[in-house]
């Protein structure tokens, strides 16, 4: 008896020992780092805060940022579904292929995404004389972003359906074919209802990956300022011209929408939660 009350206690300092440096590492890493972007951004007080956020640069950065993704998005989410559909659904030939491109962005670096576009659309790239001489830009302009972002973004919505749909299974859908429902009416009454939080989960993640994406988009993009640079781009640039309280306040904006999405998926866990309990 005494000694499953000495377990208990030791398993109950091990928990708190756990938890404790788990919100340690969290606090260091995560919370501390945020509260000194805030700091700085606010540094100067509201008025420069405003002046630097409401700046040309910053607002032409701030709508090519949430332009790319409000077009990235919906697409990988089209994308990600049909191919979640695909490969729980159905086994077809090819079937380890189509799974291996969709990991693809997982394993190959932005940058080296990136690199890619640039070989493949840049002036000297395979077909970059082409798209000179008919006057289309990819890189270094808006389409080049884009692609970029559709690259590092579409595994997203799919890999959170994926497992999700092959759980599930299919017999719900063969019946409802069975009774004369067409494919439409199939996926929206049957498919769509099941995987409703998996599906918003994915594109919140995918919508946050978007907004934030560096890598491949400061490859593609030029830098020019007021055309082709991001929000996470205009940081940057901020920073290394010394203008340090106009980039802590571009980064506000940034740590905002990441506060947003984790807000918005804390709500979809829980409430998926729910509805399994």
């Amino acid at each position: 008896m005494q000694n499953n009350r000495v377990n208990h206690e030791m398993g109950a300092g091990a928990n708190f020992a756990l938890c404790l440096g788990a919100l340690s590492i969290m606090g260091l890493l995560i919370v501390l780092p945020l509260l000194v972007v805030l700091k700085e951004a606010f540094a100067g007080g509201v008025k420069l805060w405003l002046a630097s956020v409401s700046d040309p640069d910053a607002l032409s950065a701030i709508k090519l940022t949430l332009g790319v993704a409000a077009v990235a998005v919906p697409l990988n989410t089209v994308f990600g579904v049909a191919s979640a559909w695909a490969l729980s659904k159905f086994r077809f030939k090819g079937r380890s292929l189509l799974l291996s491109l969709v990991d693809l962005p997982f394993a190959v670096s932005p940058v080296i995404a990136g690199l890619i576009y640039i070989l493949l659309f840049g002036r000297q790239g395979w077909i970059g004389t082409w798209l000179t001489e008919h006057h289309i830009r990819i890189v270094f302009a808006v389409p080049g972003i884009l692609l970029a972002t559709l690259f590092v973004t579409f595994p997203f919505v799919a890999r959170e359906l994926i497992p999700l749909m092959t759980e599930q299974g299919s017999d719900e859908e063969q019946a409802a074919l069975s009774l004369g429902a067409n494919g439409w009416q199939t996926f929206v009454k049957m498919t769509l209802p099941n995987i409703k939080w998996g599906l918003l989960y994915g594109v919140i993640l995918c919508n946050a990956r978007a907004m934030g994406e560096f890598g491949a988009v400061s490859v593609v993009s030029g830098h020019i300022r007021g055309e082709t640079n991001t929000l996470p781009l205009h940081v940057e640039v901020l920073y290394n011209e010394y203008s340090f309280t106009a980039s802590f306040a571009c980064a506000s904006i940034l740590a905002g929408l990441a506060i947003i999405t984790l807000i918005l998926k804390t709500i979809v866990e829980l409430k998926s939660g729910r509805e399994a309990a």
